[in-house]
């Protein structure tokens, strides 16, 4: 059984987050280890606060872990801090170092560009923002936004289907130029379009349109956080990006369609049905 880390806030509800996450790395047969970059208080109904934790807590915590428990694949969600952001870039930064060294290929890192709640509460300030954009993208294998996070990453307008694409490679520029000709893939999510297609772009520049289909619940919270561990799943058991992605999103579409509504609000999916089916 494979180690992955998680990268993210604690979201007490279970619906994303690393409690999210770790739950999805059990459900494809995966062992989790996670590093909390805030506390947040939330429950179905939104986030009330969001409490950042030190960035000497952070590099203190993936320090200790690397080197007892050194992952296969690393998943970062919400970072809450430009110090936050800082610490991250550096862990990532040591192992690409690290495994340059080595015959042994780097751990995966799929970045889920969380900027602000669906409330629209702001879970990473402008600093960090900025150095996200600077210093993190170019570190990353994957970015995997919704719609308003790409807009902001890309500084591109998308409002139509076909502004998806463009601002996809524009992104993957952006970053390029950066990075000195590295290219990240981008796995875009598009649960508000008609169809919600997701759209893949490729490391290499070729994309493709992913289809989806409207599940009708109110059991969404989390779905871009759990699409993206899926998708780190997927990679460190061996799939290529494409297939990585598309099994990912039927993961998503289940979690949707057998989920019990929880609360009042906007509840968690059921991010264990692969293990709850195999019980029966």
């Amino acid at each position: 059984m494979k180690t992955v880390l998680t990268i993210a806030g604690f979201d007490p509800s279970s619906g994303a987050g690393v409690t999210a996450d770790l739950m999805v790395f059990a459900a494809h047969s995966l062992f989790g280890t996670a590093c909390i970059t805030a506390l947040t208080v939330q429950s179905t109904l939104g986030v009330q606060s969001s409490n950042p934790t030190s960035a000497a807590i952070v590099r203190a915590t993936l320090a200790c872990l690397d080197e007892d428990l050194p992952p296969a694949g690393i998943k970062i969600g919400m970072m809450a801090t430009a110090d936050n952001v800082n610490a991250i870039s550096e862990y990532i930064e040591k192992a690409r170092q690290l495994h340059s060294h080595s015959s042994d290929s780097y751990p995966p890192a799929v970045l889920d560009p969380v900027l602000r709640s669906t409330g629209g509460r702001e879970l990473l300030d402008a600093a960090g923002v900025t150095l996200l954009r600077e210093r993190l993208l170019p570190l990353v294998d994957w970015i995997t936004p919704n719609l308003a996070e790409l807009a902001v990453l890309a500084g591109e307008p998308i409002v139509r289907r076909d502004d998806l694409p463009r601002a996809c490679h524009v992104l993957q520029a952006q970053v390029a130029e950066k990075s000195g000709g590295r290219r990240p893939g981008i796995l875009a999510t598009g649960g508000h379009l008609e169809p919600p297609d997701d759209f893949l772009l490729l490391p290499g520049g070729e994309g493709v349109w992913l289809h989806g289909e409207r599940v009708v619940t109110r059991s969404t919270h989390g779905t871009g956080c759990a699409l993206s561990s899926a998708f780190l799943s997927r990679l460190v058991l061996g799939d290529h990006p494409s297939e990585a992605a598309r099994a990912a999103k039927a993961y998503v579409a289940m979690a949707l369609r057998s989920a019990v509504e929880r609360g009042r609000g906007c509840g968690s999916m059921n991010h264990l049905w692969p293990i709850i089916k195999a019980s029966v």
